[in-house]
């Protein structure tokens, strides 16, 4: 099947959700058996007219989420919703509960201890976007963040258009105190083509993967959940926040707005040893 979608990207790099809708029509070349030594345990595909509300929660609210973000996080079809095959999330300049944007965050309702998780997406263009693929652990049992750890899978800040990062958060290790383990790579075309971002999760490290292809490796140092604390069952998230902190470092570019964030599909693989 990635066959036949790249095939079809490579007429034409901005078909944007209209692409989500060609892609789902197109026959499958061949089963999706996955990386090798993994099974596959979850999936998520968006081929429905609504959310799966037995596998997705939507969050409510909007906080600054201890980054001074700026939007609501809502659960209308203006800022989350499946079309033509994939989840469209979208941020829009529009005041909300005295929130001058909104946006919208997905969570899984499912969680997972190790594995392999992979999100194919195309990202929003904008200065003052930050979306993200993240992990957070199901319950605190470590103490309150970042103590019980942070998976982020990806992340982009819309004045490094094509910079994607790639970190690790625990209490040893974390931007608020000058530790934070991470590691970028550079996507030129992350806003006009489907990219995979994934890590590969075992008991003794965290391996971040580009399209398959490791970036970088955060190792268990064996000293305890202050640095390792990843051995809990994790649930993922997706979203895009505007402003904040490090989103709105630059200030937001209202006329760039609405933002969309689409992603074809989600996986989670459970390694066969």
């Amino acid at each position: 099947m990635l066959l036949s979608r790249r095939l079809l990207e490579g007429f034409s790099p901005r078909l944007g959700v209209l692409a989500c809708f060609l892609l789902a029509i197109i026959p499958v070349l061949s089963a999706e058996s996955g990386p090798r030594g993994y099974t596959l345990v979850w999936q998520e595909d968006f081929e429905g007219d609504t959310l799966d509300k037995s596998r997705w929660a939507k969050a409510v609210g909007g906080n600054g989420f201890g980054n001074n973000e700026m939007q609501w996080y809502s659960n209308t079809a203006d800022n989350v919703r499946t079309e033509g095959g994939c989840l469209v999330i979208e941020a829009r300049k529009q005041k909300k509960a005295g929130w001058p944007y909104t946006s919208a965050k997905l969570e899984t309702k499912a969680d997972w201890l190790y594995g392999r998780i992979e999100v194919r997406a195309k990202l929003p263009r904008g200065i003052g976007s930050w979306p993200a693929i993240w992990m957070l652990p199901r319950d605190n049992s470590y103490g309150s963040w970042p103590e019980s750890g942070e998976i982020d899978i990806m992340e982009e800040v819309g004045y490094e258009p094509g910079i994607i990062h790639f970190s690790a958060h625990t209490g040893a290790f974390n931007h608020r105190i000058g530790t934070q383990v991470t590691a970028s790579a550079t996507v030129p075309d992350a806003q006009d083509e489907f990219h995979i971002y994934g890590v590969e999760w075992t008991a003794g490290s965290l391996r971040f993967l580009l399209d398959g292809t490791e970036v970088t490796t955060f190792a268990n140092t064996g000293k305890g959940p202050h640095e390792w604390p990843f051995d809990k069952p994790f649930y993922l998230i997706l979203n895009i926040a505007v402003g904040g902190d490090w989103g709105g470092a630059q200030g937001i570019d209202n006329a760039s707005l609405p933002w969309k964030m689409l992603v074809d599909w989600v996986r989670v693989y459970r390694a066969d040893d």
